[in-house]
């Protein structure tokens, strides 16, 4: 939320540049399986410490959004309850806290991270010789400097567990998706 352009707005926080007021919004969307945005379940809103303050960090916002969709899937016990995050997610502390509660949802996170298996070996690496389980095909809208095509992945999925690195062994679920046939001139996704 950027208030550089109001008056008053001195110490609100930085934004991406120590010249720019404003605060940020994390706010955490619930959308039904077939697509319908159902609102606004929860809002993550914080100021930017200026440089050399201790801040919360702001991976917290993805634990604390786990945590408040977790509290929905305990009240809605009936309902599967699936929280989405982007590679900012990708945080042992919420895989670990979603073991901790015992999982009310689950969650689903694209990964950032090549992490560590228990037996040695690395995540991305693990799937390789991995049978597909399918594949899915959706359409990629056009944007400035690319056409609209469409792409086809193939899934592949597989029970890891995660290596200790001083939080303990967790297994999860990890799900690969590759695009196949991906025109010459651009990269796969």
């Amino acid at each position: 939320l950027d208030f550089t352009s109001q008056p008053g707005t001195a110490g609100l926080g930085r934004l991406n540049l120590e010249a720019r007021q404003g605060l940020y919004l994390h706010p955490t969307l619930a959308v039904s399986d077939t697509g319908v945005a159902l609102g606004v379940t929860d809002a993550w809103l914080w100021a930017r410490a200026a440089r050399g303050e201790v801040a919360v960090p702001e991976s917290t916002r993805w634990i604390e959004g786990y945590e408040r969709v977790g509290e929905q899937g305990e009240r809605l016990p009936g309902t599967r309850l699936v929280y989405v995050a982007d590679r900012e997610a990708d945080i042992r502390e919420l895989i670990d806290t979603a073991a901790r509660l015992g999982y009310p949802a689950d969650y689903l996170l694209r990964a950032h991270h090549d992490r560590s298996l228990s037996g040695g070996e690395r995540l991305w690496s693990s799937f390789e010789g991995c049978e597909a389980l399918g594949t899915v095909q959706f359409q990629l809208p056009a944007q400035p400097g690319r056409a609209a095509r469409t792409v086809t992945q193939q899934l592949f999925v597989q029970r890891v567990t995660l290596a200790d690195r001083g939080h303990g062994e967790q297994p999860v679920t990890a799900i690969l998706a590759r695009e196949i046939d991906a025109p010459a001139d651009v990269d796969p996704i």
